[in-house]
């Protein structure tokens, strides 16, 4: 058979595999076995297991529970209220302050946590009763938090873009610093958006209600900076050459729980159990999905697909930007259905050569890639950070959150737009701290 045909059907294979509701490190295994025992034999399929924990055996795996432990402890404490209420006393004569304060926060929680739903849970408990207090739309007031929280798989340090660099056998290091200028646009864009609309609504008579003493802006500032200075600490380690990414996380880890303990008083044993069970929880998911994706990388190899996709786009005479386009629809298309990791370990072995092919710089790609996935967290049918905001405000109906998230979508593809212009907003960072790729 083709090896295109072939491609196309076990593309829709795994489309209607995942979609079925199967875990998807399961239905990623699933396929994978039947293709290989269909086309390769039973010799394949005794191969599957030293692939599957082959591909586990990569140091640099080690960041992943370890930045998610950094993030649990995080998000059992009470940092993302004391950073709302830092933002809110020091931004609250903004038009549409209250909203800016609760993006920036956002955007501050989704760097120390590394979680969109744990981003919008954190901030949106405080954030949304507030706003809707003041007089904002509920529409505003629920779509704002929703698409702030998907910072937390850009802004570095992100989950996501480890997941990334290990498909793709990219820098952790340089991935990171290609999404801390995107991140910041992407806030800028957003809280620029907040300012206008709520100016242009005249809804100004909402604003300006309290009124915070210098001193009652200085006093909330020793409750955040601990958790500052550790994300700087991350990063001047990882990029100073002291430790390796993997050492920066462990030691990141271990800072978080200290604080967790010592300045917002987590001392019971339980509350450190559930943190450490939670983190165990989602490294194993995370884990399981990227030894699954290795077999199913394996078998697009294996079967000739892969290599016969990259022949095949490098004989297109198609203009480069059209293959992006329809790149870009098909991981906006992914992302509304399946959560980001599991989009990138899927499609990362296919799209890699194509993206490589047409020229286009990997680490570019990468921010693109994630603001599409930040696209399909605010997007049905499964806009995993719409049914969060849902649960933290259900008198709001989700037509009202998805609204609300809407014109932050339109920022997202203005980001990607910008991004496609001028693409040294990702590249030039991880070029001038750690020179050329």
């Amino acid at each position: 058979m083709d090896p295109l045909v072939l491609g196309l059907i076990v593309a829709l294979a795994t489309v209607f595999v995942l979609f079925s509701g199967i875990p998807v490190a399961v239905g990623l295994l699933t396929v994978s076995a039947l293709f290989l025992l269909v086309f390769d034999g039973m010799r394949s399929l005794s191969l599957m297991p030293e692939i599957l924990f082959g591909k586990l055996n990569d140091f640099a795996l080690l960041s992943i529970p370890m930045f998610i432990i950094m993030g649990a402890a995080i998000s059992s404490t009470r940092a993302g209220a004391d950073l709302y209420e830092a933002l809110e006393r020091w931004l609250t004569r903004v038009p549409g302050g209250l909203v800016v304060s609760n993006l920036g926060a956002c955007a501050l929680f989704a760097a120390m946590s590394g979680s969109s739903p744990a981003t919008c849970a954190a901030i949106g408990k405080m954030g949304i009763p507030e706003m809707r207090r003041r007089g904002y739309p509920d529409g505003v007031a629920a779509g704002s938090i929703a698409a702030g929280g998907t910072l937390g798989i850009l802004i570095p340090p992100s989950v996501t873009m480890i997941v990334y660099g290990i498909a793709t056998e990219t820098s952790i290091g340089r991935l990171f610093l290609a999404g801390i200028l995107p991140g910041l646009m992407l806030v800028m864009l957003f809280m620029a958006w907040s300012i206008y609309s709520t100016w242009s609504s005249g809804n100004m008579a909402v604003l300006g209600q309290r009124s915070y003493s210098w001193q009652a802006r200085f006093e909330i500032l020793p409750r955040v900076l601990p958790f500052l200075a550790i994300i700087a600490g991350v990063l001047y380690a990882m990029y100073g050459g002291v430790a390796t990414p993997s050492e920066t996380a462990a030691v990141g880890a271990l800072l978080c729980v200290v604080i967790a303990v010592v300045i917002y008083r987590m001392w019971s044993i339980s509350a450190i159990w559930v943190v450490l069970r939670d983190s165990t929880r989602e490294s194993v998911m995370i884990l399981f999905i990227i030894g699954a994706a290795g077999v199913f990388s394996y078998m697009l190899s294996s079967l000739f697909i892969t290599q016969s996709i990259a022949g095949w786009i490098a004989e297109l005479e198609a203009n480069r930007w059209v293959i992006m386009l329809c790149v870009n629809v098909f991981l906006l298309i992914a992302g509304f259905f399946l959560p980001p990791v599991a989009v990138i370990l899927m499609a990362a072995p296919i799209l890699m050569p194509i993206i490589q092919g047409a020229g286009f710089d990997p680490y570019w790609f990468a921010v693109v890639l994630t603001i599409n996935m930040e696209i399909g967290l605010i997007s049905p049918p499964v806009g995993l950070n719409l049914y969060v905001i849902n649960g933290i405000a259900p008198d709001i109906p989700l037509g009202t959150i998805l609204k609300g998230s809407l014109p932050y979508v339109a920022c997202m593809v203005l980001g990607i737009l910008i991004l496609a212009l001028f693409p040294g907003l990702a590249t030039w960072l991880p070029t001038l701290v750690m020179g050329a790729a």
